[in-house]
């Protein structure tokens, strides 16, 4: 299936016609390749907490907001929820051992797609969980002109966050379009739930640790290997 075949299918399953006016992109493991550190700093920053985990389950929680990610993991160790001090303690060292792993580079390809998309006339706005502010403030360099704070969806402007269509119905209020207007590309199951949930065509690509089928399974529309190859078939569209 080619990403023509997998919109035909999505305007039959939704009864619309998709028109590609905007595109909601995620930022870990899409824009960046900082998933590697996000996951060891959780990692080492919930073992210090007593917590029993490795740095492959983060993976799994990769869109959820910092808050939500931490209650899981108090919630089946713990019996209970973190409280507001033990969260923003717990986050500040997360974020603080993500940046002792040193800097995260753009994803092969991905300066390109999205300079290509925008150059197209799309509008691009940023749906992420993550509050990381040390991501945040790249982006301008890396990405120069192509995101600014009214096209940004992060973890401070949500209550819920993935797997929950907030953020990504957030994201189409932004890019003022409708469901039937706009594309979302993700990487994690969650951000494919949400992208599902929102009602919109969701493009994963696996450059993680998780299998295909898992994304598929989230509900993505298609999954491709890697940015690159997303770039490529994009054309077929814009």
């Amino acid at each position: 299936m080619d990403i023509l075949e997998a919109i035909e299918a999505y305007n039959q399953r939704n009864g619309v016609t998709l028109e590609f006016k905007a595109l909601l992109s995620d930022m870990d493991g899409v824009l960046y390749n900082s998933m590697p550190f996000h996951a060891k700093a959780w990692a080492e920053t919930m073992q210090a907490e007593g917590v029993e985990c490795e740095a492959r389950e983060f993976y799994a929680h990769e869109g959820r907001t910092g808050k939500g990610t931490i209650n899981i993991y108090f919630n089946k160790h713990k019996g209970r929820e973190a409280t507001e001090e033990e969260v923003q303690r717990i986050y500040s060292e997360k974020a603080r051992r993500f940046v002792e792993c040193g800097e995260a580079h753009p994803m092969d390809s991905a300066q390109e797609a999205m300079q290509m998309i925008k150059a197209s006339g799309k509008t691009i706005v940023l749906v992420t969980g993550s509050g990381q502010k040390s991501l945040l403030q790249k982006l301008d360099l890396h990405y120069p002109g192509i995101f600014t704070p009214q096209t940004m969806v992060t973890a401070y402007d949500v209550i819920k966050g993935k797997p929950n269509p907030e953020p990504y119905l957030m994201g189409l209020t932004k890019a003022g379009v409708e469901r039937d207007k706009a594309i979302v590309l993700e990487n994690a199951p969650l951000g494919v739930e949400a992208g599902r949930a929102a009602g919109i065509f969701t493009i994963a690509v696996n450059t993680g640790p998780l299998s295909e089928e898992e994304l598929y399974e989230a509900g993505a529309d298609i999954v491709y290997p890697d940015v690159k190859t997303f770039a490529n078939e994009i054309k077929k569209i814009l």
